[in-house]
């Protein structure tokens, strides 16, 4: 049995404005796992970022790849599968796009139902509570300045690619309809009903967010904070101790 965790990042290409590259949440997520698994060396295996995810509601915007729902589930079903043959127990799915979240939620369950002696969970980096307690205290955008290639994303890839960022074209766009339950969107900030509407009849760029106050300073300080806690949940998870089922229609002591 392999006792190290293996970090999966999952990610998408699709468009992120004119100021960022195409491949934005699979750089970004890429590099919070590389660096995690640079710094817990004897804790995991990093593998390769999978660059391809759910966007259908992006495609009126040039550069967006999607895939299907359920053929990402079984694609991804198939990588879990191999990893459990080659003797890797516990599987952390590390995602980077929103509309990925739900189906890699099902992936990590049926994982655990299909190797009762593995475990899979999933973290969108976003959640990573040090993460969000370090953008609460750094944010000048309001609420709905961080939803897509706005100031939390924009700052990253300052402090990871620069090269890739041209500030010069970036440009606030928060054109979400809003009412009480129906709050802005933002990846710090997502309580209330879940809706996904075509990108394109609430962004007028491909933004959603103000990516105008993004900067170096908050990038770099919003990657440490993904960083030291995406290693206290790898930590926390290859320690977990994986339990026996148990069968109460047989056993009921």
């Amino acid at each position: 049995m392999e006792d190290r965790v293996a970090l999966l990042p999952v990610a998408m290409l699709e468009d992120h404005g004119h100021h960022l590259p195409i491949a934005t949440d699979v750089l970004i997520t890429n590099e919070i796992c590389k660096r995690t698994a640079e710094a817990l060396p004897d804790d995991v295996i990093l593998l390769p970022p999978q660059i391809h995810g759910y966007s259908p509601h992006h495609m009126d915007f040039p550069g967006s790849i999607t895939i299907q729902g359920s053929t990402l589930v079984e694609y991804m079903l198939d990588i879990t599968r191999s990893l459990n043959h080659h003797g890797f127990h516990r599987i952390l799915l590390v995602n980077g796009h929103g509309s990925n979240a739900p189906w890699l939620e099902i992936v990590a369950r049926l994982t655990i139902i299909e190797h009762p002696k593995c475990l899979c969970a999933l973290i969108n980096w976003w959640d990573i509570t040090e993460l969000q307690e370090t953008v609460k205290t750094l944010r000048t955008s309001p609420v709905g300045g961080m939803s897509h290639a706005g100031e939390l994303e924009t700052s990253l890839m300052l402090a990871i690619r620069p090269q890739m960022v041209d500030m010069n074209q970036a440009i606030k766009d928060i054109n979400y309809q809003t009412s009480t339950n129906f709050p802005p969107r933002d990846l710090i900030q997502s309580s209330g009903p879940r809706l996904m509407e075509y990108w394109s009849t609430i962004s007028r760029t491909g933004v959603m967010g103000d990516p105008t106050v993004a900067n170096v300073v908050k990038g770099k300080k919003w990657l440490t904070a993904a960083i030291k806690g995406l290693q206290s949940i790898v930590t926390e998870f290859r320690a977990r101790e994986i339990r026996d089922r148990k069968n109460h229609h047989i056993d009921k002591s």
